[in-house]
């Protein structure tokens, strides 16, 4: 990722060009008034009384957003060779580089680009965080039609708020390959002032190690455990909850992808499951996957990216955590950070030592750096590894890859002990609609679901224009899930922070509220990818 001086910041339209970004193919990239390319629209249309993705609720609610500058991008999805540095592993990614080039507009603007497919199988985007027009949300058979290998699919959207975010595909387990990217939306009117800005990317890396893909690591996991679930002391949740009604889920059918339909293939190189990764910051089990390599923007400890700065910069560091199955416990050694925003929307500023980050999480910190040079490291909470990059503001040599700054032991601040800012707090109002999710299933089986019911695209659960609606997670199982809306922000209780994702720890219960103002249908779900992945996902639709 670059490194953005404040003046560069400013003056970005559009900081994606280059290699990574190229030209569309050709090939059905015609586009209708609604962006989207000539074989790749909406799906089927939605249930009567519910509204449709492409419906005329969706565009007003767009047309409301405005229409600003269009910034055009075009990007390919392809398969690639990428340095990890000292490892290059075949993969998949947008162009050739990791993360993705990043994407930048300004709120206001309208975002049109064009992803051209040249996979081997169908892909999407989706654009995580974002509270955009619902046909352009990415999710196959269900807001659009999967772009198939050798086919382009254009998306044009209004950008109407500030923040850092990320887009990934929603097919299969393909977000835990390389094809992720930053989307940063600089706000026109930035209050926060700042020297430098640094885009910090985390992730877990499996691809191409050793013979070993997600779609393998799918295939090992979705045997389950029989009788051990780890982390639970013996005891299999799979049919606890309410909403699991004793049902018998050794029945379900999980040979094939809950997208895209393709049979999951048997496991290649060695075993990824992993055994004994505890964290109590996540309440027992930390996580399901033995990830060979932890990286910060693409690079491993080994060859860790270098920051640079001069003494008494303040610096503005954006993280986001594009992990597929592990949470971040990060720290800048001999630093103290101060958050100004979570998920993209501002907090109250509150000083910590340390930060833990759930998949799909993203947190906005300033510092003031200090003389010398000190580790950036992220550990794989419970996992016994860490990711590392370097900050270097004077001589000296660079941190051991095995370091552990003492901050990472330090304050750790958590979603929970934020307060959203003011302008942009829920206002508080009584839900008019309480929905609950049962969070469910065990490693024993491998039948993660929400209510006992492992996603299909035709789930509905009812909520109407203009409603407060108040959704009441209970995590009847022994894992941590952090939890993604699409489309919205939520509220967490007591005037806490507005987010897109929240972690609900094993046996507790998060209710956070959300004002239903953007019409369609959109996905909810775990953002652990192997859990959503094999069904712990459901659908929030709007009626008519």
């Amino acid at each position: 990722m670059r490194t953005h001086t404040r003046r560069a910041v400013l003056g970005a339209g559009i900081a994606a060009v280059g290699s990574g970004l190229l030209a569309a193919c050709s090939s059905g990239s015609g586009t209708d008034g609604t962006g989207h390319s000539g074989h790749a629209g909406n799906p089927a249309q939605a249930p009567e009384g519910y509204v449709s993705p492409g419906g005329p609720e969706v565009a007003a609610a767009e047309k409301k957003r405005g229409s600003g500058p269009v910034r055009k991008v075009a990007l390919t999805a392809t398969a690639a060779e990428l340095d990890l540095g000292g490892r290059t592993v075949g993969s998949w990614a947008y162009g050739d580089d990791l993360p993705g080039k990043e994407v930048r507009v300004t709120a206001g603007d309208t975002l049109e680009l064009t992803l051209a497919n040249h996979l081997p199988e169908a892909t999407s985007l989706h654009w995580h965080g974002l509270a955009l027009r619902n046909d352009m949300d990415g999710v196959p058979d269900l807001t659009q039609r999967p772009v198939k290998a050798g086919g382009s699919f254009t998306y044009r959207f209004a950008v109407s708020h500030p923040g850092t975010y990320w887009f990934h595909p929603h097919s299969g387990v393909q977000q835990d390959r390389g094809l992720y990217a930053p989307l940063i939306v600089e706000d026109p009117k930035e209050p926060l002032a700042y020297d430098k800005e640094w885009v910090i990317v985390l992730d877990d890396w499996i691809d191409g190690v050793d013979g070993s893909t997600p779609d393998a690591v799918l295939a090992e996991l979705r045997k389950g455990m029989g009788g051990m679930d780890h982390g639970s002391g013996g005891m299999d949740h799979g049919g606890s909850g309410s909403g699991s009604g004793g049902m018998d889920h050794g029945g379900m059918d999980h040979g094939a992808h809950s997208m895209g339909g393709r049979a999951a293939p048997s496991p290649t190189g060695p075993s990824r499951m992993l055994m004994g990764a505890t964290s109590k910051l996540l309440g027992g089990d930390a996580g399901d996957v033995d990830y060979p390599y932890h990286l910060v923007n693409g690079r491993t400890p080994q060859d860790p990216q270098t920051f640079r700065a001069r003494p008494g910069d303040r610096v503005r560091i954006r993280f986001v955590n594009a992990g597929g199955d592990t949470a971040y416990r990060v720290a800048l050694g001999g630093h103290t950070m101060t958050v100004t925003h979570t998920d993209g929307y501002p907090v109250s500023h509150a000083p910590t030592d340390a930060l833990l980050l759930g998949m799909g999480e993203r947190y906005d910190v300033v510092v003031t750096v200090k003389d010398g040079v000190f580790p950036l490291t992220a550990l794989a909470e419970g996992k016994k590894r860490t990711a590392l990059a370097v900050l270097r503001t004077g001589g000296g040599a660079a941190p051991e890859e095995s370091v552990r700054p003492k901050e990472l032991d330090g304050r750790l601040l958590t979603a929970d002990r934020l307060k959203a800012d003011g302008p942009v707090r829920l206002a508080s109002r009584k839900p008019d609609r309480t929905l609950r999710f049962d969070l469910t299933g065990s490693m024993a089986k491998y039948d993660w679901a929400v209510n006992g019911k492992k996603y299909t695209p035709d789930q509905r659960y009812p909520v109407r224009a203009g409603e407060r609606v108040r959704l009441s997670f209970r995590n009847n199982t022994t894992m941590w899930h952090p939890m993604h809306l699409h489309g919205h922000t939520f509220a967490l209780p007591d005037g806490g922070p507005r987010k897109d994702t929240a972690i609900v720890l094993p046996g507790r219960r998060l209710d956070v509220d959300l004002d239903a103002d953007n019409p369609g249908l959109w996905m909810l779900h775990c953002h652990n990818v192997y859990h959503a992945e094999s069904g712990m996902m459901t659908v929030l639709g709007y009626q008519k």
